[in-house]
C-alpha cells in the first residue's frame, strides 16, 4: 500500500489493518511522519514535534507487542498530537503562551494517559490559541495555523490544529477541548467530525478545582463517525480523581453498533434563532442544505424556538465563563509582570471574572438553570435539534477575530461564537458535522445537539447523516 493511501484510511479501517498484521505499526509512523513533512509547513497545524527516531522505535515496541498477540486497543500505533492546553507527561505544555513555553508537564492529562495507555504515540502538539481563547488558532509561541481546504483562512480555534491535521491525513484522529465551540468550529472551518460530549463522560483533568468547572470538555475529533466512536471508547470513563465523572457508559464504548433507522425521529431546527444570531450572507442557506439529507433519511424537520431569556443566558454566560477563567488564572493576574504578557482577551477574561459577587454569580447559576429547563422542553417535542455550526465562513487568516458579522459589531471578541453556546450552557452533546461547501468552496457545518447523557444517540444521528451527506468524500485540495 503506498503511503497517500495508508494516511487516507478510515482510522476503523487503519485499526483493523494494523490488527489484522497487513499493516505494521512501523510502516503506519512511517507513513504519518511523511505526511506530516509534506504538508504541515503549509498550514503549521503541529507544533513542538517529538524526534522521529524515538516514535519509530515506539512503533516497533508496540509491533513486537502485537507479535507477542498483545494488543492496547483499537488505537494500537496510531500517531497522536495531543492539544497544546492538555498536559503530556514529558512534553512542553505551553498554552500557547510564552509564560509556559519551557513548561514540561510531569503527568499525563487523564483522557490522554487512557489513549496512551491504548496505544497512541504522541509525535507533538497540535497548536492551539493563546490559552484556548478566541477561536482563531494562532498564538506568540508558534504562530499561526491555517485553514485546510485553503491556507489563506482561518483553522478555527480552539483545536485549530487538530482539525487541521485531521483534514490533511496527517493523524487519523485527535483530541480536543471545548467550551464555546472549540471543538465544533474548527471541525466546521475543516470539513471534518468533532464531538462535544456530555460533561464528565470524558474525564477532564487532573486539576485544582474539580466540581465547578463544568463547561470545558474533552472530545475526539475525526474525518467520519464511526472513527470518533472508536475514539470516544478509549477516552471515556470515571476517574476517582474527578469525583463527577461518569462510570464507564457500555453504549459508548465503541462497539454498540451506530446504524439505527432514523424514519420518524423529529428534528428541530434553530436557524438563527429568528435573527438573533448575525450569520454570513449566505451561509446560514448553505447549512440548510444539511436538513435534506436529515429527510431524506426519514427525519421529520421542523422550526424550533427557545421560549427564554436568551439575554439572561448570554449574561450568564459570560458571567460564569469569565469567573471560572480569572479563578483558575489568578496567579497570572497577581504577578503584574506576567499579567502585562497577557493578550488582551485573556484580560478582558479577567477582568470580567474578578468583578462578580456571590450573589451574581448564584443569579448567573439560576439562569443557567433556566436555559437548560428551556432546552430540556424542546427535547419533548424533539429528538434532536440542529442549528448552525458557525455564524461566518473560514475568514482571513490574518485578522484577530471576525469584529462585525452582515455590518452588526460584535460586542465582544467571542460573540461571533455564540452559537456554540446553547449545548455548552445546558450540558449537552453537541456534534459538528460537515454541511457542504458555500460559494467560495470554504467548508461549512451544523451542530447536531440531543439531550443531556444522549450521547450514542447524537453519533447515530450523525453517522446516519454521513453516511447519505453527497460531500463526505470531497477531500481538501492540498491532498492533491
Amino acid at each position: 500500500m503506498h503511503a497517500h493511501e495508508l494516511v487516507g484510511l478510515d482510522a476503523t479501517d487503519l485499526s483493523q489493518a494494523i490488527h489484522r498484521r497487513e499493516l505494521s505499526c512501523l510502516e503506519v509512523m512511517q507513513a504519518h511522519l511523511a505526511q506530516i513533512d509534506a504538508l504541515n509547513p503549509q498550514v503549521n497545524a503541529l507544533v513542538a514535534r517529538v524526534d522521529a527516531d524515538h516514535l519509530l522505535e515506539q512503533s516497533r515496541m508496540l509491533d513486537d507487542e502485537l507479535q507477542r498477540g498483545q494488543s492496547r486497543g483499537p488505537l494500537h500505533g496510531f500517531p497522536l498530537a495531543p492539544k497544546d492546553l492538555s498536559a503530556v507527561k514529558g512534553l512542553v505544555t505551553s498554552r500557547g503562551s510564552p509564560l509556559f513555553a519551557q513548561n514540561v508537564t510531569q503527568e499525563d492529562a487523564v483522557f490522554l494517559a487512557r489513549l496512551r495507555t491504548g496505544g497512541c504515540v504522541f509525535v507533538g502538539r497540535s497548536n492551539t490559541p493563546e490559552f484556548g481563547l478566541g477561536g482563531h488558532t494562532y498564538n506568540p509561541v508558534y504562530g499561526l495555523t491555517r485553514n485546510a481546504w485553503n491556507p489563506e483562512r482561518s483553522a478555527g480555534g480552539s483545536s485549530g490544529g487538530a482539525a487541521v491535521a485531521v483534514a490533511l491525513h496527517m493523524l487519523p484522529v485527535a483530541d480536543g477541548t471545548d467550551m464555546m465551540g472549540s471543538l465544533r468550529t474548527p471541525a466546521a472551518f475543516n470539513h471534518v467530525y468533532g464531538f462535544r460530549p456530555t460533561p464528565n463522560l470524558i474525564p477532564n483533568g487532573p486539576a485544582d478545582e474539580v466540581f465547578q468547572q463544568q463547561f470545558a470538555v474533552a472530545g475526539p475529533m475525526a474525518r467520519n463517525v464511526r472513527d470518533l466512536a472508536m475514539t470516544l471508547g478509549v477516552m471515556q470513563g470515571f476517574d476517582a480523581r474527578l469525583p463527577l465523572s461518569r462510570r464507564f457508559d457500555r453504549s459508548c464504548d465503541g462497539r454498540t453498533p451506530l446504524a439505527r433507522d432514523m424514519q420518524g425521529c423529529r428534528i428541530g431546527w434553530l436557524g438563527n434563532l429568528n435573527g438573533r444570531w448575525a450569520m454570513d450572507p449566505g451561509l446560514l442557506a448553505t447549512q440548510a442544505k444539511a436538513l435534506d439529507v436529515l429527510r431524506d433519511i426519514g427525519c421529520v424537520v421542523d422550526e424550533a424556538s427557545l421560549d427564554t431569556d436568551l439575554d439572561a443566558a448570554w449574561r450568564a454566560w459570560i458571567t460564569l465563563r469569565s469567573a471560572q477563567f480569572a479563578g483558575a488564572n489568578q496567579a497570572l493576574w497577581d504577578d503584574a509582570d506576567k499579567r502585562a504578557q497577557l493578550k488582551p482577551e485573556a484580560l478582558w477574561e479577567m477582568e470580567q471574572g474578578r468583578q462578580w459577587t456571590s450573589l451574581q454569580l448564584y443569579n448567573a447559576a439560576k439562569a443557567r438553570s433556566a436555559f437548560y429547563q428551556a432546552m430540556r422542553a424542546l427535547f419533548e417535542r424533539f429528538d434532536f435539534l440542529v442549528l448552525p455550526a458557525t455564524q461566518v465562513a473560514p475568514f482571513p487568516a490574518e485578522w484577530d477575530w471576525p469584529h462585525h458579522i452582515d455590518g452588526r459589531a460584535m460586542d465582544t471578541y467571542h460573540r461571533w461564537l455564540a452559537c456554540t453556546v446553547p449545548a455548552t450552557l445546558a450540558s449537552l452533546p453537541a456534534l459538528s458535522a460537515p454541511a457542504g461547501f458555500d460559494a467560495q468552496g470554504l467548508p461549512a457545518g451544523i451542530q447536531i445537539v440531543g439531550p443531556t447523557q444522549a450521547d450514542w444517540s447524537v453519533l447515530q444521528l450523525g453517522h446516519a447523516y454521513q453516511q447519505a451527506s453527497p460531500w463526505s468524500a470531497q477531500r481538501s485540495p492540498l491532498l492533491g
